[in-house]
């Protein structure tokens, strides 16, 4: 019998065409993803900000008509739980109306670097709250959330941190200055700091 040789498929598969459309279709999806890493997360609210500057320059007045501290307490964690579905479910709308997801990689990186100090400023404001601080909570929430602002905005557009280090500056003149001005600070930063940049934000970029 002759000798028989094997068929070397790996080889003849190795060494074969590529196919170009294949080819092209990698290529497509590493520029396709490379844009994305590059793009910034554009559905920051405009007009939910402005909304939620709103009801915080309500609840600063509210607030300052309360005798007790507790009661203080409750109307700004009450504000705090309502700005945040506010925002929430405008960027949804935002996103939506954009045609764009929420959990792309520019909206990951936006809450990634958002959540750690808003974090922070939960944790302070139960440790607070324990010992009955009420008197620093304010600067406090002025500059976790300022901190929170600038490093997810570090994604965004330019006009999220430079809101987000206005609040750095509230939160730093709320500690310099008696705690009675507490309210205003909260008015003038998560109210009308809201309001003037979502206006900015909901002009410049869609909403």
């Amino acid at each position: 019998m002759s000798n028989i040789h094997p068929i070397r498929k790996e080889h003849e598969a190795g060494d074969g065409p590529v196919n170009i459309s294949d080819r092209a279709i990698d290529n497509l999806k590493f520029i396709r993803d490379a844009m994305e890493r590059s793009t910034s997360f554009t559905a920051v609210p405009g007009y939910g900000g402005m909304l939620m500057g709103a009801t915080a320059v309500g609840a600063a007045y509210i607030a300052a008509q309360q005798i007790y501290l507790r009661n203080w307490l409750i109307v700004w964690l009450t504000e705090a739980f309502l700005a945040a579905a506010i925002g929430l479910l405008a960027m949804w709308q935002k996103s939506k109306i954009a045609n764009t997801s929420l959990f792309s990689t520019p909206a990951r990186k936006f809450a990634f670097g958002f959540t750690p100090p808003l974090v922070a400023g939960v944790v302070a404001t139960l440790g607070l709250w324990r010992h009955e601080h009420y008197d620093v909570m304010a600067p406090v929430w002025m500059l976790c959330y300022g901190a929170a602002v600038v490093t997810g905005g570090a994604f965004s557009v330019k006009a999220v941190p430079v809101m987000g280090w206005l609040f750095i500056v509230f939160g730093a003149a709320a500690f310099a200055l008696p705690a009675a001005f507490g309210n205003y600070f909260m008015a003038a930063s998560f109210g009308l700091t809201h309001i003037v940049f979502g206006a900015v934000i909901a002009r410049r970029y869609g909403g």
